[in-house]
């Protein structure tokens, strides 16, 4: 889990590792279920010993145990304020998979068509999950939005394959 994003939901508010997990799924609607509970744990105990994040112990009710409210330091402060200045955007290594390409041709370890086939068959299968999952959110949720953009991300890589497709049809390259 990018700790950024665990410290940007701490800058609102303190808040308990439970209060966090909870935030995350809001806001990630059916991807966040792939997230392992214990990954915000373990982001706040690296947090709080690089000095980014402080804890405290709250007295728990009788029927649960004390819980520790984490919030901002100064440190974690600004590392949000230089998270929140930067400009990225997430990038597919659309690299890797042009030279592993170049690699099975010019080794003759695999039909670059083959591989490209197989890279299609994924992005339809994961594309098909996120337009049903898209589908199943409520309209104007932060979720649908997010969903919208790996549709949108998935289609325009499955673009980007039908050019390699062309380009390696073209080169009559087969092992």
């Amino acid at each position: 889990m990018q700790q950024e994003v665990v410290l940007a939901l701490l800058a609102k508010e303190p808040s308990y590792g439970y209060q966090l997990r909870a935030r995350l799924r809001q806001a990630l609607g059916p991807l966040g279920d792939a997230m392992n509970d214990g990954q915000v744990y373990v982001t706040l105990t690296r947090l709080e010993k690089a000095g980014q994040v402080s804890s405290e112990r709250a007295a728990g009710m009788p029927d649960r145990p004390d819980r520790k409210t984490y919030a901002l330091t100064a440190q974690g402060q600004q590392r949000v304020a230089e998270w929140m200045a930067e400009v990225s955007w997430p990038k597919p290594d659309l690299a890797e998979f042009h030279l592993k390409l170049l690699a099975a041709a010019a080794a003759g370890l695999a039909d670059p068509i083959a591989i490209i086939d197989a890279q299609r068959r994924e992005l339809l299968r994961r594309l098909r999950d996120a337009q049903r999952a898209a589908m199943a959110e409520p309209d104007g949720s932060e979720a649908a939005l997010l969903l919208e953009g790996v549709v949108l991300r998935l289609q325009a890589d499955l673009r980007w394959l039908e050019a390699c497709e062309r380009s390696w049809t073209g080169r009559k390259v087969r092992p």
